[in-house]
């Protein structure tokens, strides 16, 4: 018989390696659901800012709406005609600016897709390593 120069590991190493390495490999899961929480965080506050922004404009309109009908009730001149088309203007351009916000917001997912799809792979790793 010829002597194996290279020897298996022992039961313990490979446990004290599972451990080490499982680690490792938490750290990473986390630093990747880290990474991708902040990118989505930053993607809401900007829908956010839109809705926002839609809301200010639409005030905006809103008061000019006000405005235009003030005038028609008290003067009846045509100038209510045109503070009502610029109030009509401004509703739609808030409008569409939070409909914007409202519909990328609905196309966001909470959950970190990848953190959730590497955690499904260790899982698995960890199963295959203790076979």
């Amino acid at each position: 018989m010829i002597a194996d120069d290279k020897t298996e590991p022992s039961v313990g190493e490979l446990l004290k390696a599972l451990g080490r390495d499982t680690g490792v490999l938490v750290r990473q899961e986390l630093q990747l659901a880290s990474a991708e929480l902040t990118a989505k965080g930053k993607r809401f506050t900007r829908q956010a800012g839109l809705i926002a922004l839609g809301g200010a404009v639409a005030l905006i309109g809103f008061a000019a709406l006000m405005m235009a009908g003030i005038v028609a009730m008290e003067a009846l001149m045509p100038l209510w005609s045109s503070a009502l088309l610029v109030g009509l203007v401004v509703i739609g351009a808030g409008c569409a600016l939070a409909g914007r916000g409202i519909s990328a917001l609905k196309r966001l997912e909470a959950l970190p897709e990848r953190t959730v799809k590497t955690l499904r792979e260790d899982v698995e790793w960890a199963k295959e390593q203790v076979r």
